[in-house]
């Protein structure tokens, strides 16, 4: 089955293993996707017509189980270390060949062609073979989407400029790795290679490992080949063309923070930086939704609808509505929908050079102020440092707040040394004198099981204020370990919050809780200190 005008890709799903016996459906609707998934009995669909899935054992990213493949591209040029893992190429190939092999003896697979980078001199194409109809759907969602004459190209042999793959994405949950033979840690892998332009993923219905795993080679690529800062945040505009971008982990408020009705949305978490742009690198959103509502979160509620996929949620006992508080799955329940599902998206999404740079902190120790402005210096060592807490759920074995640090917000998925994006990034901030903010949107008033965490309403009402320039003429106030500045009034935000200290009963106990937060970032610091200049170093905390 496929769509009636366009032909499925035999000829080339041959040449890359999958045989010609298998049913293949290719490029279906999201209609059809959904209705076969209900059908196969993988889903249901729940009070508003989304579709409700569960990925089976593994409900978030699997770090220790992601590998690059060590060959004359990567060898030396990729930073090895906890996250990118080196496997050789030969239990690359043999587990692609088990793979295909696998996927051509099934009676039924799904195919599609999708793209990454919104901006066109950048564009990725991607071809993604899936095992079920529910992944195809989340690759509909996430990744740019051809027009029918673009992929209609691809059938013209005597056409070069039409429609070519440049990547695959091969992804089989129920095919396992065997550890002792395939060179993985256990059954569960996904495995990127550079030279066969192909990222294999197996053992796990988890969806975010394939749009994390395009992200992987963005990093790779975009910096090294087309002076392009890859980077792991979200991004708007507002009416007069301006710019902002939020830096963060998941759970920090990237998706949050940014879908502001009164700003266009570019996109929520993956994006390019080039010389007088700012791109998505996707064409949908993946946003949280453990104890979502239309109140605090209207766009993203409304984004529940047909054609969006709800992860791991339970329903309201002797219902089909999603109990959004529930946790008994995990807390890193998801939603998948297209960006134009957000009424305020822009298209195409593609912005100029930002004129406000936030980083986004879930500071778990209570010790950050909710806002404060940085230096230059002060915001390349806090975005090297990259410090935030692991939010439970996002990741296999974190059930509760985490103090981590990340680089560049993002380590997991940077495949070269920290220090290069982040030596982009400081080019960029001084080419273009961007303005930094570091936005805690963790706890205040003790730390994490002790305070509470800071009212979204008052992070909103500070973004606000830093995008209109109403923090311009303000007092300041210095935070005493770390030096940034944090304004004593705020509209909208209660003055006695904006400095942190004020909010612990006990002010020895903070002083003592900052001085080892502060510890611990010089500690973290030390394996960067000595690929950074003097001025960055100077703006370590004071301990």
């Amino acid at each position: 089955m496929s769509t009636p005008t366009m032909m499925v890709p035999i000829e080339h799903l041959l040449q890359i293993g999958i045989g010609e016996s298998t049913n293949i459906h290719y490029q279906l609707t999201p209609d059809e996707l959904v209705q076969q998934t209900v059908s196969l009995g993988q889903g249901e669909l729940n009070s508003t017509g989304a579709l409700v899935i569960k990925t089976g054992e593994f409900t978030g990213r699997s770090p220790q189980d992601k590998f690059i493949v060590k060959d004359a591209i990567t060898a030396n040029t990729v930073h090895w270390n906890n996250f990118n893992i080196p496997i050789e190429e030969m239990y690359f190939d043999q587990l692609r060949k088990k793979l295909t092999n696998y996927l051509s003896n099934k009676e039924e697979i799904w195919v599609r062609d999708c793209y990454a980078c919104a901006h066109p001199e950048y564009r990725i194409n991607i071809r993604v073979i899936n095992e079920n109809p529910w992944s195809n759907l989340f690759a509909y969602n996430m990744f740019l989407r051809p027009n029918e004459e673009e992929l209609m190209q691809e059938e013209d042999a005597g056409n070069d400029d039409g429609f070519k793959v440049d990547w695959h994405i091969i992804q089989a949950p129920s095919f396992f790795a065997d550890p002792a033979i395939d060179g993985t840690r256990q059954g569960n892998f996904a495995i990127v290679s550079f030279t066969e332009k192909t990222i294999i993923i197996g053992g796990t219905g988890y969806t975010g490992e394939m749009k994390k795993g395009i992200f992987t080679i963005l990093n790779y690529i975009l910096p090294q080949d087309k002076n392009v800062l890859s980077m792991h945040c979200s991004a708007n505009v507002g009416t007069q063309g301006d710019t902002a971008i939020f830096f963060g982990l998941s759970g920090t408020g990237k998706t949050t923070l940014s879908a502001d009705p009164m700003r266009k949305l570019i996109g929520d978490d993956e994006h390019g930086w080039t010389n007088d742009s700012v791109f998505n690198f996707e064409g949908g959103c993946y946003a949280k939704v453990i104890d979502l509502s239309e109140e605090k979160e209207p766009e993203i509620f409304h984004a529940i609808r047909p054609g969006a996929i709800v992860e791991n949620t339970t329903f309201i006992d002797g219902t089909n509505e999603i109990d959004f508080k529930s946790k008994k799955i995990t807390e890193n329940t998801r939603v998948s929908y297209p960006l134009n599902f957000i009424s305020n998206a822009l298209e195409p999404s593609i912005g100029k050079t930002p004129k406000n740079i936030f980083f986004l902190t879930a500071d778990a120790s209570g010790v950050m102020p909710p806002i404060s402005k940085l230096t230059p210096a002060q915001a390349m060592y806090q975005f090297i440092s990259g410090y935030t807490a692991k939010v439970a759920g996002t990741e296999t074995g974190v059930t509760e707040p985490k103090s981590t640090f990340s680089a560049c917000f993002g380590a997991p998925f940077l495949p070269l040394h920290p220090g290069k994006y982040a030596e982009m990034l400081g080019q960029k901030m001084r080419e273009h004198d961007v303005k930094v903010w570091l936005i805690n949107t963790g706890w205040s008033g003790g730390c994490y099981g002790v305070g509470s965490r800071i009212k979204l309403q008052y992070t909103r009402a500070m973004i606000t204020a830093a995008l209109n320039g109403e923090l311009e003429n303000v007092e300041y106030d210095e935070q005493q370990v770390f030096g940034y500045a944090m304004p004593k009034s705020c509209p909208g935000v209660p003055s006695e919050i904006l400095n942190p200290r004020n909010t612990w009963e006990d002010k020895a106990a903070y002083d003592a809780k900052a001085t080892n937060l502060g510890q611990q970032f010089v500690a973290n610091f030390e394996k960067y200190a000595a690929g950074v200049t003097q001025e960055v170093l100077s703006a370590a905390p004071k301990v």
